[in-house]
């Protein structure tokens, strides 16, 4: 047995600890992003910025900071340095995070090459990975700098704030599938039809998260607060989804059109996964997660149309940003059982896949 076989077990439990981090830091950006505290921290420091605010005075200095900007002039003017440090302490805690993830991801990772723990077809995605999270972290700040001084903007652009957040889920489900792979399980024997399916919802969803931000980042879930229909209509006028030129803006920026597609994508990933339970019960092959990912999936609609129809409150937008990266993460793991090749390690007391 070779040293990648021998700690397979290490390897897996450290990349799932990673993914556990990066689903914490998910939740917890989207909790920033609801209460509108991505702006309170006004620079940019990797290194230093880990130290918050000790004394009254640099308070002060940070809350000062904050009130030269558009968001503090236009919307919390007369905020006082109490609620400043209710918003601060969100952003501090989002960006710590990420932080502590590239640490657990980069020092077990620097002991395990040391050790020779890992395999050479391993190396490079690990390396790639960590590469992406720095990037993020550079990305994170250019999203926030799009609502500081000088942007005449209120709050971030929605355009960063989506790259961003799907930028960080593509990072996830790299570190997810990759844990899923080095599990102790058979070479998958599923149909292709359903494999490539299953992918397919994978990043579906995926593109769901990304139509999501935008729908957080231009407001447009706070308007529109009617289902079935939206605007009155099932399916609105071409003059109300297109009216800003030219027209690919009117996916991005104009609000009915940003929510009508996110609402559309939702039906079509229902009706995906529903299929695809059906599709797994007919051929006896991963029932139990299929199942699970339809179930959990029509419990999201159900979360997202409540949260629509009570004009989005802020405990049910958080449960359905928390159940959205639920369903992310069980298509993730049911898709990479399913094309599930035991690509990093061939473990001998590998156990039958679902």
């Amino acid at each position: 047995m070779n040293a990648s076989e021998t700690h397979a077990p290490a390897l897996r439990f450290w990349l799932l600890a990673v993914a556990a981090m990066i689903f914490l830091t998910l939740i917890v950006g989207g909790a920033t992003r609801l209460t509108e505290s991505g702006l309170s921290i006004t620079q940019w420091k990797p290194v230093t910025g880990v130290v918050p605010p000790l004394s009254h005075a640099a308070w002060e200095q940070e809350f000062k900071d904050y009130q030269a900007i558009p968001q503090y002039k236009e919307l919390n003017r007369g905020m006082t340095l109490a609620q400043f440090k209710t918003i601060y302490w969100y952003e501090w805690t989002h960006r710590l995070l990420a932080r502590t993830v590239g640490m657990v991801f980069l020092l077990p990772l620097l002991f395990f090459l040391w050790r020779g723990w890992v395999p050479k077809r391993l190396r490079v995605r690990l390396w790639t990975i960590f590469g992406a999270g720095a990037c993020l972290g550079a990305v994170g700040w250019w999203m926030v700098s799009s609502g500081l001084a000088g942007s005449g903007r209120v709050s971030v652009s929605q355009y960063r704030l989506a790259f961003h957040l799907t930028l960080a889920c593509a990072i996830y489900f790299a570190v997810l599938w990759t844990a899923q792979q080095l599990a102790p399980k058979r070479p998958s024997e599923a149909p292709g039809r359903l494999r490539g399916f299953g992918l397919v919802i994978a990043f579906m969803v995926l593109g769901q998260i990304y139509l999501g931000a935008l729908v957080a980042g231009s407001g447009a879930g706070l308007i529109y607060n009617t289902w079935p229909l939206i605007d009155g209509s099932f399916i609105p006028a071409a003059k109300d989804l297109f009216f800003l030129h030219p027209a690919w803006r009117n996916f991005f920026e104009n609000t009915l059109t940003v929510q009508f597609d996110h609402r559309m994508l939702a039906y079509a990933i229902w009706l995906a996964v529903v299929f695809h339970a059906y599709d797994a019960w007919r051929t006896r092959t991963a029932v139990r997660g299929a199942v699970t990912l339809a179930a959990i999936a029509t419990i999201q609609v159900a979360l997202g149309i409540t949260t629509l129809l009570l004009q989005v409150p802020l405990d049910f937008s958080l449960a359905h940003q928390i159940v959205g990266v639920l369903v992310f993460t069980v298509a993730i793991v049911h898709a990479e059982r399913l094309w599930h090749r035991e690509q990093f390690v061939a473990l001998p007391q590998a156990v039958p896949a679902e």
